[in-house]
């Protein structure tokens, strides 16, 4: 039976998506700073910085730009491994968790966290995890040995950050394979609609304006973007072949939970990721053109 007749094209990404987004509430939520503060890191870049890298231990700078890829390397610098004097990997791993269980549970409400379909939820993500591989995905494979939570709430979240993680070491490979560097992978991405917006790359990412602006000509005399900043036809057909490569290398998660468990999953997902959203889970201007 081919891939095709096993799981709809594109269920993978559909799948994604929602889970990416209940991942990424933790890092707009006051429960992050707080938990973070508590330990002594306080500057935005460095409380994130500090919660997608402890799963590495106390590791260095370059390591950190290599696996997170479209992060400037001088902006982690500025914190890492500065930030291991201030925590322990291990007390920030733990911190994260913590943020990560309140913040949705703030979000989602305590009738959605007691929920039999929150509990299903995460099963069906954490059995889509028992397929992800851990050759030449550094991020992925670091949260992988991190132990498993015992109970559904924050189950569902570690399960979404592998498949997060697993994707996103994915991407970096298509990315890669592709030609676009850290800068045009950015600003590429934000010409889609669905990229973080200029002030949010600058904020998290350490990019500045002239460095955003030089990605930005880059792109242009390649043909990808035209004069407005906009994708082009090949512009376009370059950000679907990631796109598409990225689904092939992601695809073997959401194989083993099969097409029914996918759906279903994507449809618990998908509700979930609706109500955090309307409770305010991520900033207004969060996205944008680059």
């Amino acid at each position: 039976m081919t891939t095709a007749e096993r799981l709809p094209a594109r269920a993978a990404r559909r799948c994604h998506s929602p889970l990416n987004a209940l991942h990424a509430t933790v890092y707009f939520s006051p429960e992050i700073y707080k938990e973070l503060g508590a330990l002594g890191i306080t500057h935005p870049r460095a409380v994130n910085l500090a919660t997608r890298t402890a799963a590495f231990g106390p590791v260095g700078a370059g390591l950190v730009t290599a696996a997170f890829y479209n992060y400037k390397h001088e902006a982690i610098a500025e914190h890492i491994p500065g930030i291991w004097e201030l925590a322990s990997p291990a007390d920030v791993v733990a911190a994260r968790l913590r943020a990560a269980e309140a913040t949705l549970r703030r979000l989602l409400g305590e009738e959605t966290v007691a929920s039999s379909e929150l509990a299903e939820a995460a099963r069906l993500a954490l059995r889509a995890t028992e397929a992800c591989s851990r050759g030449g995905r550094p991020l992925y494979a670091a949260h992988a040995d991190l132990p498993v939570p015992e109970t559904p709430l924050p189950a569902l979240w570690y399960a979404a950050t592998l498949l997060r993680e697993h994707r996103g070491d994915g991407h970096v490979m298509a990315l890669v394979r592709a030609g676009l560097d850290p800068v045009e992978a950015l600003v590429s991405h934000s010409a889609t609609g669905r990229g973080m917006s200029r002030e949010w790359i600058m904020k998290t990412r350490g990019w500045n304006e002239a460095e955003l602006d030089a990605g930005y000509a880059r792109l242009r005399e390649r043909g990808l973007l035209d004069a407005e900043g906009k994708l082009t036809e090949a512009g376009t057909a370059l950000r679907e072949e990631v796109e598409d490569e990225t689904d092939r290398l992601d695809l073997a998660p959401y194989e083993h939970l099969g097409a029914e468990g996918v759906a279903r999953l994507t449809e618990l997902a998908g509700a979930f990721a609706t109500a955090v959203a309307t409770a305010g889970a991520f900033p207004a201007d969060l996205l944008g053109t680059a």
